[in-house]
């Protein structure tokens, strides 16, 4: 009801979404105690969709006239930021700009774009890859902008198509990304060469004293982490993934029967890191869905708490209409007033949202925690006693 209007919504849009909130636990306490816990969990809903998605579409534009999907955002004064992936009818991935003041309304959109990756080490020429990797001949794909206070810079990892599906990675001062000039610096890979990888994050603020890289959630968290981000030439970040484990996968009653890779920047709570992935499930093995999941804060490499059940999944016109039909592929998260909003892509054609009250999310989340175990019989004894402790004795490689 808010949402009509939007004057209205601007400064109403965060009580509407406390009292979906409530109604929907309310709902659930209703058929938590009719009908038990096991039925329970397949009908909790931990996300809603933004009733006038999608908030950006293919324009005018050339360079943006056939694609827009999977952005990257940073919250910088209160104001939402989204560098969103494109691609025109060159065929190229390049990456757009947008601003939000509130979250969910779009203020201002540029008319060209502000990040290209090109093969800069011959004449800045493109490298055609793969069309597999969101219909692209080339290009910067699905960028994870990070906000850094302590070094007031933005870095952003991204997918770069060059010599295979590579991560690429640049950074620029805070000034010249708030005024538009988008000095990037040069781009290094993160990845070594003739081997795929995509979705590495980097954590938004150091930990321990170190800037930590996320590359891989399966079979396990893997981390890399670093005192300094200066890349020696040649020098690259080791890391390995195995999206087949299924239900091997931390638990052998996890939903996934194949995990694809991490999502947003992950989102410091007092809780835990959360963080987002994307995986497929046997109910749907053609579509992509997304879990959540919350981390140790002073050791990622640790699983606090596990969705049972996908938190965001395609179910709408503009979800299983597209390019890539039955897609949601969450890139960016923010929290802004007390909201989680969910930025992703729809069937990789479309920019849409997702949210909750973010104290809401975590509790439900955390319905979920992974118990204390002291014996394989008490493992046994809990039907969600899953997000086994990493065997590595390491907090991170």
């Amino acid at each position: 009801m808010f949402f009509e209007d939007k004057n209205r919504y601007n400064s109403s849009f965060k009580y509407f979404a406390l009292l979906k909130d409530w109604i929907r636990k309310e709902k659930n306490k209703l058929i938590e105690t009719k009908t038990g816990l096991s039925s329970f969990i397949c009908k909790i809903k931990f996300l809603d969709k933004f009733n006038q998605n999608p908030i950006i579409e293919p324009s005018d534009n050339d360079w943006e006239s056939w694609q827009t999907f999977n952005p990257g955002v940073v919250n910088i004064n209160n104001k939402i930021h989204i560098i969103y992936r494109a691609v025109g009818s060159d065929g190229v991935s390049r990456l757009g700009y947008a601003v939000s003041n509130d979250g969910f309304t779009i203020q201002n959109r540029l008319s060209y774009p502000v990040f290209e990756h090109k093969d800069f080490s011959s004449s800045g020429s493109y490298i055609n890859y793969s069309l597999s990797s969101g219909s692209s001949l080339g290009g910067a794909e699905d960028p994870r902008p990070v906000y850094f206070k302590e070094d007031n810079r933005i870095y952003m990892t991204y997918t770069a198509l060059y010599n295979g599906l590579r991560v690429g990675f640049t950074s620029i001062a805070v000034s010249d990304f708030l005024n538009q000039r988008w000095l990037w610096t040069k781009p290094i890979y993160l990845s070594p060469p003739n081997q795929v990888h995509k979705n590495w994050v980097l954590f938004p603020e150091k930990i321990n004293g170190y800037y930590v890289f996320l590359t891989s959630i399966t079979p396990e968290i893997v981390l890399h982490r670093r005192k300094t981000l200066f890349f020696r030439k040649n020098e690259y970040i080791s890391s390995y993934y195995d999206t087949t484990l299924g239900r091997s996968w931390l638990s052998p009653r996890g939903w996934e029967t194949r995990v694809r890779a991490v999502g947003p920047v992950p989102i410091k709570t007092k809780y835990g890191w959360l963080v987002f992935y994307h995986a497929m499930d046997n109910k749907d093995p053609d579509k992509y869905k997304v879990g959540a999941m919350l981390l140790d804060l002073n050791n990622p490499k640790n699983i606090i708490a596990r969705s049972p059940v996908p938190v965001l999944e395609p179910d709408t016109l503009y979800e299983l209409n597209g390019n890539k039909p039955g897609i949601v592929y969450a890139s960016a998260a923010v929290v802004f007033e007390g909201i989680l909003i969910i930025y992703y892509g729809a069937s990789d054609n479309y920019i849409a949202i997702a949210f909750a009250n973010l104290e809401s999310f975590l509790q439900d989340l955390l319905r979920y925690r992974k118990p204390k175990i002291e014996s394989n019989k008490l493992l046994k004894k809990s039907k969600y006693a899953g997000n086994t402790i990493s065997t590595q004795p390491d907090f991170i490689t």
